[in-house]
C-alpha cells in the first residue's frame, strides 16, 4: 500500500473555495481503481499539543493499493482538470509518498 499526505498552502483567503474543488472532485477520485482512502483533512480544534496547518492550508490523506494506482491517479484526466481550475489559488503543495515502516 502507498499513503499520501498532500499539504496544500493556499493564497491567503482562498482556503474554502479550494476545498470546494476537492470536494467536488472526490467521487471521480474515489472511483478510480485501486483507491482506498482519499479526502481533505484541516486542523482539529481543542487540541494544545498539536501544531496548526492554519486558515490557509489542509492536508489531503490518501491510501493506494500499489505505486500504479497511485501513478494513474496522477495521470488521470479529472487531475488535470482540477490543477488547471484550481492551480490560481495556491501557493504551496508539499506532497508525500509514504510506505509502511514495519
Amino acid at each position: 500500500m502507498i499513503q499520501v499526505v498532500a499539504v496544500i498552502t493556499t493564497k491567503p483567503g482562498q482556503r474554502e473555495r479550494l476545498l470546494e474543488a476537492v470536494r467536488d472532485n472526490l467521487p471521480a477520485v474515489r472511483g478510480e481503481k485501486g483507491c482506498i482512502e482519499y479526502g481533505p483533512v484541516v486542523d482539529a480544534a481543542g487540541f494544545d499539543f498539536q501544531t496548526e496547518l492554519g486558515p490557509d492550508t489542509f492536508a489531503v490523506v490518501e491510501k493506494w493499493e500499489d505505486a500504479d494506482s497511485l501513478k494513474a491517479h496522477a495521470a488521470a484526466p479529472h487531475m488535470a482538470a482540477y490543477a488547471a481550475k484550481v492551480g490560481d489559488l495556491i501557493a504551496e503543495r508539499a506532497v508525500y509518498i509514504l510506505t509502511s515502516a514495519e
